[in-house]
Order: structure tokens, then C-alpha cells, then sequence
């Protein structure tokens, strides 16, 4: 597990380039056959990926949580990218979709990944955040028919918004958050934009109660990302391929635009689960 420690906002703006996507960029996280993950200092917060091809991928504890099993003192999200897979926890099986999610409470101990076409594998990316308390295992899928252990997404929490004349069509599609799936801080979720459509969350915001991941990905090879980032009066950007990750503070805006339409995972962890607790900056602010 790689850790990566916090920043502040005085510093960053005298990064390069490369300094800037050491600190915040995560590349190479869906490796076939491996779980890689990055433990960052700013609330916590654990970014990895699971693709299991062949052999199933057991979970396990490292040496930098200082705990007995991954989730003693934590609760994770989980969002498939890849193909049909599945996800046993404490033995029990969760047959999880393209799409579909999941979160699993403080306390369980066992969890592996499973891929059901190896030629096809899950790609299951996660985050993991502190917990204080055990809230129920579930399974999310974005529509379908409730069942017992398995949440489908509300309609008030697919939200569609911008427009094509703005270029930031999108919707989003809210998996884990109060009302929903009860977590202790993690909140996450997905927003497609739709063709023609190249920026999300615009205009801007900064939280200051909790920091967010982004990751993009359904981006075709020679696409991008230009994702913008920093103080709204000292912005800076990092270019994004697909399948690849950024770390945004509580003090820096995260928003993107793309050579073409693409989709991105939000996770978000703090101290405030309030979705639209935002402060908004005006476009004719950031410089």
C-alpha cells in the first residue's frame, strides 16, 4: 500500500507538473491479478482496485493500518467497472454487476473478489474510509427490484443536470448516502455525461467539511481528461487518461473537461454527510 501524505494549498501552488501528479494523481490501479491501493493522510481515505482473473484476491491488512483485519476500524464503497464478478463477505456471496455497488460495514472480516469471465474481469474499485460504527452489508444496483440485502437507487438520488448548450449534460447517480445506504462518513457515487457534454461540476465548488476522489474512466485511448484543481484564485491542472485517479483537498475545486463525453466515480469523506453542503464559486472568480 502506498501512502501518500497531506498538502497544503501555500506549497502546491509552486508545484511542477511532475510534483503535481505525484502528490495527487493515481495511475495503475486496475492490475489484473492484483489489488493495489493508496492510503492518503487527507481524511484517510484508502483509493484501490481489485481485478481478480483466475485466482480470487483476498483482501488483507497491511502493516499501515495497524489492525488485525482491513475493515476493524473502517467501512468501504465499492463501484464495478469491469465485468460480471462477485464479492464474498464473512461467506456470504454478492453477485455485483457492471455498475453495480456496494458497501460493507465496520466489523467484517473476510472479503474476496471474485471474476465470473476471466477473459472479461471485474474491475472493482473502492474506497475505504474510518468508521465508528457497523452499518448493514449491501449490495447497490443503479435499477432493478429491491431484495433482501440489495438497495436500489431512489429516483431522488438520480439526479440530471446542466444541459447540452452548456456542454455539461450529465447525471448523476448517488449510491452511498444518508437515506440510502447509512455509512459513518463515506459517501460515493457515479455521474455520466452525456454525448456532446465535456464538463462536470461546473461551476465549481470547494467543500471545506470533506475531501473527494475522482475516477474517470470510459475514456477511448487518444481521449482525455483535463482535470482542474487548486484554490479557485490559484488553479492548476493534471491531464487524465482512463482508469486514472486524483486526490482533491477540502481547499481545492475538482472539476473537469474532456476531449469528448466520459463518466467518473466521486467519493467523497469528512465530517459532514450533507450531499450539497458546497461552497460554490463563480466562474468569474477562478483565474
Amino acid at each position: 500500500m502506498e501512502v501518500r501524505t497531506a498538502v497544503s494549498p501555500k506549497d502546491v501552488k509552486h508545484y511542477t507538473t511532475d510534483r503535481l501528479r505525484e502528490e495527487f494523481l493515481i495511475q495503475d490501479l486496475f492490475t489484473v491479478g492484483k489489488i493495489k491501493m493508496i492510503y492518503s493522510h487527507i481524511d484517510r481515505i484508502i483509493t484501490g482496485a481489485a481485478v481478480p482473473a483466475g485466482d480470487a484476491l483476498r483482501l488483507t491488512v497491511g502493516d499501515e493500518l495497524r489492525a488485525d483485519y482491513f475493515l476493524q476500524r473502517r467501512e468501504m464503497g465499492i463501484i464495478n467497472i469491469g465485468g460480471p464478478g462477485e464479492v464474498c463477505v464473512d461467506g456470504k456471496n454478492y453477485s455485483v454487476a457492471h455498475k453495480d455497488g456496494m458497501y460493507i460495514g465496520k466489523g467484517a472480516k473476510e472479503i474476496t473478489f471474485f471474476s465470473r469471465d476471466n477473459e472479461n474481469p471485474a474491475k472493482f474499485y473502492f474506497n475505504s474510509t474510518p468508521a465508528h460504527h457497523s452499518y448493514p452489508t449491501v449490495l447497490i444496483k443503479p435499477e432493478g427490484e429491491p431484495g433482501e440485502g440489495i438497495v436500489i437507487v431512489k429516483p431522488e438520488n438520480k439526479v440530471e443536470l446542466g444541459s447540452l448548450e452548456l456542454s455539461n449534460h450529465r447525471t448523476i447517480c448517488k449510491y452511498i448516502l444518508p437515506g440510502q445506504v447509512e455509512s459513518c462518513q463515506l459517501e460515493m457515487g457515479m455521474t455520466k455525461l452525456e454525448a456532446g457534454s465535456v464538463w462536470n461540476t461546473m461551476p465549481s465548488h470547494t467543500h471545506d467539511r470533506r475531501m473527494e476522489v475522482y475516477l474517470y474512466f470510459d475514456i477511448p485511448e487518444d481521449a482525455f481528461v483535463m482535470h482542474y484543481m487548486g484554490e479557485p484564485t490559484e488553479t492548476r491542472h493534471i491531464v487524465m487518461r482512463n482508469e486514472e485517479a486524483v486526490i482533491s483537498p477540502s481547499w481545492s475545486i475538482h472539476s473537469g473537461c474532456g476531449s469528448q463525453a466520459y463518466t467518473f466515480i466521486w467519493g467523497m469523506a469528512g465530517e459532514n454527510q450533507d450531499f450539497d453542503d458546497m461552497d460554490a464559486v463563480e466562474n468569474k472568480v477562478l483565474r
